[in-house]
């Protein structure tokens, strides 16, 4: 794959760079990379049939979560305990409906991906953020504030692990702590793994899916996961929840109502073939990440004095900390100054903070950065 191409997307109905088409896009968790040929060839094999009616989980895709889950995370889940569904944005509210009443509390760590805060709402409920903590060179959580505010009224806490947008793919002692702060406050604890695959340090540390929490700590556990961040098919429209209690389960599934879509019939196929026959592809676009993040990585350090960034070791979206420049609102001024579009951090709960998408061709990476240097005063 040769990921050094630039692709042509403004006019093709991109959120990303349609939106807005007067500004460079940096923005949106999506790549500008052409998914996997495996993929492709999925989607154009399964729409030659023609017929595109409603459709239902097939046997492939069946088979190819088992691969996954067993290869990849080393667990065997039940085919009964897959949730099959249009995204994972509708997960997380349906967690919040299914699980707290109006008046109670969801718990979250901030900065995080912006649904997170706002979930709450769906269920009438309240949103109780705690936020992360710098410690010994990486982000973390504050245990002793998330112990002295949980409460009766706290009901469920939502991990988003590898944590977007401060790139951690969090140690599986982290994990098992969290599952037992759940467990001792009895929390149902839903685990966001949307960007399992996009974990850069790999060799370093495997990613510890809450999948692989000790049975005493799965007892009220949600799992979601997607293909869709990882293979750049976000919009085909496609995740899964893994719950294995069946009461959970029920709840989660009853929560639905009427409100969600059926899945489209290609969704289930691009899924299929990126678990099945994805992983050359992944790594090598695993490596190129690497690439990209070293460079934001020490452009940020270098030529942005002041200004901070984590050592991401996951995603592909860097939160740089403008605080410490006495620059405030930098979106606002990079959009101002450079028309270079990029996420306000106060919507993920860290103001004066930018996330910058580097999902895209290096020679893109460079562009932006060299835009939003002179537009931040540097």
């Amino acid at each position: 794959m040769n990921f050094d191409s630039i692709i042509t997307r403004r006019g093709s109905g991109s959120i990303k760079w349609d939106r807005r088409p007067e500004l460079d896009p940096f923005w949106v968790a999506d790549m500008d990379f052409v998914s996997p040929q495996p993929v492709l060839d999925a989607i154009q094999q399964r729409l030659s049939h023609g017929v595109l009616g409603y459709a239902q989980p097939h046997e492939g895709i069946a088979e190819a979560l088992d691969s996954y889950l067993g290869s990849r995370h080393e667990v065997k889940v039940d085919e009964e305990q897959i949730v099959h569904l249009g995204g994972l944005v509708p997960a997380l509210s349906l967690a919040a409906r299914a699980f707290v009443k109006p008046g109670e509390e969801v718990m979250i760590c901030t900065p995080v991906y912006y649904p997170f805060l706002h979930v709450a709402g769906d269920a009438k409920a309240e949103t109780l953020a705690i936020p992360h903590v710098f410690s010994d060179g990486r982000w973390t959580f504050d245990w002793e504030q998330m112990e002295a505010q949980v409460s009766s009224k706290t009901k469920i806490f939502i991990l988003c692990n590898p944590q977007n947008p401060l790139g951690r793919n969090f140690t599986p002692d982290e994990i098992i702590k969290v599952a037992e702060f759940c467990q001792r406050h009895d929390l149902v604890l839903v685990s966001d793994e949307i960007h399992c695959d996009l974990v850069l340090n790999e060799d370093e540390q495997a990613f510890y899916s809450a999948l692989k929490l000790p049975e005493n700590l799965r007892e009220k556990l949600i799992v979601l996961q997607a293909p869709s961040k990882t293979y750049n098919i976000a919009g085909m429209g496609y995740a899964f929840a893994i719950i294995e209690n069946p009461t959970i389960r029920r709840k989660f599934c009853a929560a639905r109502g009427h409100t969600l879509a059926e899945i489209n019939c290609l969704a289930f196929y691009a899924a299929e073939a990126a678990y099945k026959h994805g992983e050359p592809w992944r790594q090598e676009l695993l490596a190129y990440l690497r690439k990209n993040r070293d460079t934001v990585t020490d452009f940020v350090r270098s030529e942005l004095p002041a200004c901070s960034i984590p050592f991401n070791e996951a995603t592909y979206l860097a939160l740089i900390d403008t605080r410490a420049a006495g620059i405030k609102n930098p979106a606002k001024v990079i959009e101002e100054n450079a028309q270079v579009w990029v996420n306000d951090g106060a919507a993920f709960g860290a103001p004066d903070h930018f996330r910058f998408n580097y999902g895209c061709p290096h020679a893109r990476v460079l562009e932006g950065l060299e835009k939003i240097k002179p537009a931040l005063g540097f």
